[in-house]
């Protein structure tokens, strides 16, 4: 997983797979050409190489995460080598951080699992009758 001797670029699908932001190549290079990366602020195509020093936004469901690129690599290893392929700017991280929070925090008001069964689809009811002080 260290950098390739003499590479200094890679194509970015490659890459993507080898710093494993996603399972498989094939995932990395729709991605790319869905236009959820962004490399130094233009929209790559799958076969666009990266260099050390450039600047990803990646997008991955709700979350985003701003890197710069430390080395090359396109073989996949371990998750600790591969995050030294990287840094993530601390505004990325700190919003992935409150995206994850809020959305543990939406989940935890909803408990219901599945299809409300009759009991919970009242409750629910009177919850929003009420509003969310339990107040009219």
């Amino acid at each position: 997983m260290n950098a390739d001797a003499g590479a200094d670029s890679a194509r970015i699908d490659k890459w993507l797979w080898a710093a494993r932001f996603f399972k498989s190549r094939s995932l990395a290079q729709e991605a790319v050409a869905g236009g959820k990366i962004r490399l130094n602020g233009e929209r790559p195509k799958p076969a666009k190489e990266v260099r050390a020093g450039d600047r990803l936004e990646i997008r991955i469901g709700q979350f985003s995460w701003q890197i710069e690129v430390l080395s090359i690599s396109d073989r996949r290893g371990p998750a600790p080598v591969a995050a030294t392929l990287y840094r993530e700017s601390d505004e990325s991280r700190a919003a992935r951080a409150l995206l994850s929070e809020r959305l543990r925090a939406e989940a935890s008001v909803n408990p219901f699992k599945g299809r409300p069964t009759k009991r919970d689809r009242r409750q629910l009811e009177e919850l929003h009758r009420d509003g969310p002080d339990g107040e009219d």
